[in-house]
């Protein structure tokens, strides 16, 4: 296994750490719905659950 030839402060591996963030997930707002939701992802509306547009799981209706 291999050793570093000498050790790396703290301050240097910090400073080397900070610019590795969460990037903040892009949001699209839906032709049909108008709700938003992140790229890529199923979400729900209304009771039932779309992606890409399309309904995937319908909402269940009330036999009253």
């Amino acid at each position: 296994m291999a050793h570093p030839k000498s050790r790396i402060s703290k301050m240097r591996k910090r400073k080397r750490r900070t610019h590795k963030k969460a990037a903040v997930p892009t949001v699209a707002v839906c032709k049909k719905t108008g709700e938003p939701h992140q790229y890529h992802r199923a979400y729900w509306s209304e009771g039932n659950m779309y992606y890409k547009g399309q309904i995937v799981i319908k909402a269940e209706e009330d036999l009253d």
